[in-house]
C-alpha cells in the first residue's frame, strides 16, 4: 500500500511540474547506413508555432547553438561538422549585435559518422536552444545510443534514448526530447527540495496579456487618420460625397451607395494585406524585415519621399493607371463601378499613403503572424474610409469641413521630417549588420534631436519651404505640435551621456554601442552560484532573489534594460535582496559529470548551465527564461514567480510583496 501511495505521489508531482514545464521542441534521432563503412546520424526536430531553434555555429555571446556530442564511441568515427538542412532564417538580431540562423516549424541536422570496425557503439547527445517571442528554454540534450554490426545489409541501425534499452540491430527506434523532470537526486541539501507546491498556493504567474493584435490594429487605424489628412485625400472627401448624394434622387441610395464605396476601400486594404502574406509568408516578412539589404533600400525610400513632401519633386503612378480604372468606373453600373471608384482612390493617393502603408506593413511583420498585415491594413481602411460614410449620413457637415490650404502643407512637410527619422530607424539596423559602427547611439539621438528640432522650428514658422505661403501667423494647433516636438527634442539630449532614453528604445540602437555613457544605476548580481549566494543570505539574514537567465536570452536582455534601470526596481533588488543570476545556458564544465534521475529517466548533468537549469525544473518546475523568483533564505518561496512582463508596477509589487511575505 506504502508503494502505491508513493507512486500515486510522484505521478501527482510529475503533473503538477508538467503543468508549467514547456516542451516546444520533439527531437527524433536515427542513424542511417550508407555502406559498410559511411553512416549518418540524422535528427529531426518539429517545433511549435510561435518557437525557432537555433542553428549550429553562431559563435560565442550569442543563442545557444545546436551541437553533436559524444561520450563514448568505439569502432566508428565522426566526420566534418553537424549540417542543418532545411529552410534556415538568416537574420541580425539587435539584441546580441549579431547575425543569427534558426529554424521555424522542422528542422533537420546530419553528422557523418566513418564506420571502423565490425561492430560499432556510439553514445552522446545532441544539444539545442530555442526561444520564442517571450521565452527561451535553457540548452536541452537529446541523448542517443547506436549500436550495431558494420555486415548488416540493413540501411540503418538502431537508436534508442540512454535510458531505454538497445533494440535489434535491424530497428529503427526513434527517441523524443521528453522534458519530464522529477526531484530526485543532486545533493540532499534541502535547499534544492522542490517547492512548486508552495509556489501554487500564492496563485498562478500571472501571464503577460498579448496586446499585439489590438496594438497592431489601433497603429493602423492612427495611420489612417494621418493619411486622411495629406493633400492626396482631403480634397477628395467633399467631392466623393457629394457625388454619391447627387447621382440619383434617392437619398437613401446615395447613402448606401457611400456606405458601400467605404466597404470597398476596406476590401481593397484588407485584400492588399492578405495578399502581400500570401506571397511573401509570415517568415519570410519577418526576415525580410531585418534583412541589412531591404533595411537599406527601405531608409532610401524613406529619403525619396521625404524629398518629395519638402517640395522637391511630386511622385505619382503612371497617369494612364488611375485613368484606365476610372474610365472603367464610368462604364459601368452597380457594385462594380462603387468598387471601381474606390480602387481608383487608392492609386490616386499611393504618394502620399505608400510610405504610411510600407512602414505599418515593414512593423507588423517582425510578429511573425500570418494574419497581422490584414489587421493592420483592417484598422488603416477603416480610418481611411470613416469620413466618407459619415459625411454621407449627415451631408451638413461638409459645410464645416475645414478646406484645404497651407495647413494641409504644413501636416505633408511634417510627414517628411517624420519620414526622415524613421529612415534613420531603418539605417540602423544595416549599419549594425555590417559593423560600419557610423550610427552608433549618440550619432543616431544626435541626428534625431536635430531632425526634431528643425521640425520644431518648421513649426514655428522659422524655416519655409519653397511651397510654402508666405503667411507669417502660426495658428495655436501649429504651435502646439511645435512645443511637443521641441520639447522631445531637448528630451533626447540626455541620451548622448547614456540616460536610457525609454520612450526611444525601440528606435535607438543598443546601449552597448555608445562610446560615452555615464549612466551607472544598473542592477547586478552579487552570486552566480546558488548555494554561495544562498550562504551568504543566511548570514546576513536577507532574502533572496533567484534570476534564471541566459546568455541567449532576448527577452532577459529587455527586461534587464527596460525594467531593472527603473530607480525603484534597482533600489530595492541592490538594497533588500541577494541577487542570484543563474545563467542555464553557462557551458563551464562541471568538475565531474553528475548523473541525476528525472521520471526514472537518468540524465547527466555535464555543465555549469546544466545544473542551473536543473535546479529550476525540479525545484520551481519551470524551464523558460526570464524567469524570476523570490525565496527565504532557507529557498521556500515568498510569493508567486515572474516571467517576462514590462510592466513596472507589477515588478515592483512582485518585489514589494515578497519583501512584506519575508518579514511576516
Amino acid at each position: 500500500m506504502k508503494k502505491i501511495y508513493s507512486l500515486l505521489l510522484m505521478l501527482f508531482a510529475a503533473l503538477i511540474v508538467n503543468a508549467q514545464i514547456q516542451d516546444p521542441v520533439k527531437v527524433k534521432t536515427e542513424l542511417v547506413k550508407l555502406s559498410d563503412t559511411e553512416a549518418e546520424v540524422v535528427i529531426k526536430a518539429t517545433i511549435d508555432k510561435g518557437w525557432h531553434l537555433y542553428s549550429t555555429d553562431l559563435g560565442s555571446g550569442g543563442p545557444v547553438s545546436a551541437t553533436f556530442n559524444i561520450d563514448e564511441i568505439s569502432g566508428a568515427e565522426v566526420e566534418g561538422k553537424l549540417i542543418p538542412k532545411g529552410n534556415e532564417v538568416n537574420k541580425f538580431d539587435k539584441i546580441f549585435e549579431m547575425q543569427v540562423r534558426y529554424f521555424a516549424d522542422n528542422a533537420e541536422f546530419v553528422q557523418k559518422i566513418k564506420l571502423t570496425a565490425s561492430t560499432y557503439d556510439i553514445e552522446g547527445y545532441f544539444e539545442y536552444g530555442a526561444c520564442n517571442d517571450e521565452n527561451c528554454l535553457p540548452p536541452t540534450q537529446v541523448p542517443f545510443h547506436f549500436t550495431g554490426s558494420t555486415g548488416l545489409t540493413a540501411t540503418a541501425a538502431s537508436a534508442t534514448t540512454a535510458a531505454t534499452p538497445v533494440a535489434d540491430n535491424n530497428e529503427i527506434i526513434a527517441t523524443e526530447n521528453i522534458a519530464q523532470q522529477s526531484n530526485e537526486e543532486l545533493a540532499p541539501d534541502y535547499l534544492w527540495r522542490p517547492v512548486i507546491d508552495e509556489m501554487h498556493a500564492f496563485g498562478d504567474e500571472k501571464p503577460t496579456e498579448d496586446m499585439s493584435w489590438i496594438y497592431i490594429f489601433v497603429t493602423g487605424f492612427l495611420g489612417g487618420l494621418l493619411a486622411l489628412l495629406t493633400p492626396c485625400v482631403w480634397p477628395i472627401i467633399p467631392m466623393t460625397v457629394s457625388f454619391f448624394l447627387k447621382r440619383t434622387k434617392d437619398k437613401k441610395k446615395g447613402i448606401r451607395d457611400a456606405w458601400t464605396y467605404g466597404a470597398s476601400i476596406v476590401v481593397i486594404y484588407v485584400t492588399l494585406g492578405i495578399v502581400i502574406t500570401a506571397v511573401f509568408g509570415a517568415s519570410a516578412l519577418n526576415a525580410l524585415s531585418t534583412n541589412a539589404v531591404f533595411n537599406i533600400l527601405f531608409c532610401l525610400m524613406l529619403i525619396v519621399f521625404a524629398a518629395s513632401f519638402f517640395g522637391a519633386f511630386e511622385i505619382r503612378l503612371p497617369s494612364k493607371w488611375s485613368t484606365a480604372v476610372d474610365s472603367k468606373a464610368e462604364a459601368t453600373t452597380g457594385l462594380l463601378s462603387i468598387f471601381l471608384m474606390a480602387f481608383t482612390l487608392s492609386l490616386v493617393s499611393f504618394s502620399c499613403t505608400g510610405p504610411i502603408i510600407g512602414f505599418l506593413l515593414v512593423q507588423v511583420s517582425t510578429t511573425g503572424s500570418m494574419v497581422a498585415p490584414a489587421i493592420g491594413m483592417l484598422g488603416f481602411a477603416i480610418a481611411l474610409a470613416l469620413p466618407f460614410t459619415l459625411f454621407a449620413l449627415f451631408p451638413s457637415w461638409l459645410k464645416s469641413m475645414p478646406k484645404s490650404g497651407g495647413w494641409m502643407n504644413v501636416i505633408k512637410v511634417t510627414l517628411g521630417f517624420l519620414e526622415l527619422a524613421f529612415a534613420l530607424k531603418f539605417l540602423s539596423v544595416a549599419d549594425l549588420a555590417y559593423g560600419w559602427r557610423i550610427l552608433d547611439r549618440e550619432t543616431f539621438l544626435a541626428l534625431w534631436i536635430v531632425l526634431f528640432a528643425l521640425l520644431g522650428l518648421y513649426l514655428l514658422g522659422k524655416i519655409k519651404f519653397a511651397h510654402d505661403d508666405d503667411d507669417n501667423k502660426v495658428s495655436v494647433p501649429r504651435f502646439f505640435m511645435a512645443l511637443i516636438s521641441l520639447a522631445f527634442a531637448v528630451y533626447m539630449i540626455p541620451g548622448l551621456w547614456g540616460a536610457p532614453l525609454k520612450a526611444v528604445s525601440a528606435f535607438a540602437p543598443p546601449m552597448q554601442t555608445q562610446d560615452f555613457n555615464l549612466y551607472d544605476n544598473e542592477v547586478h548580481a552579487k552570486f552566480d552560484d546558488y548555494d554561495l549566494g544562498m550562504e551568504y543570505a543566511r548570514q546576513h539574514n536577507k532574502p533572496v532573489m533567484l534570476d534564471f537567465t541566459g546568455y541567449g536570452c532576448v527577452n532577459c536582455r529587455k527586461m534587464e534594460l527596460s525594467v531593472w534601470t527603473n530607480d525603484k526596481v534597482s533600489e530595492i533588488i541592490n538594497n533588500d535582496y541577494v541577487l542570484i543570476t543563474l545563467y542555464v545556458d553557462n557551458k563551464t564544465p562541471l568538475s565531474e559529470p553528475v548523473k541525476v534521475m528525472e521520471n526514472g529517466t537518468q540524465r547527466t548533468l555535464r555543465t555549469v548551465g546544466d545544473k542551473w537549469s536543473y535546479l529550476q525544473r525540479v525545484k520551481f518546475g519551470a524551464n523558460a527564461q526570464p524567469f524570476y523568483v523570490l525565496v527565504n533564505n532557507e529557498g521556500m518561496p515568498l510569493n508567486k514567480p515572474y516571467g517576462f512582463d514590462e510592466s513596472i508596477p507589477n515588478y515592483i509589487e512582485f518585489l514589494q510583496t515578497g519583501l512584506d511575505n519575508y518579514r511576516k
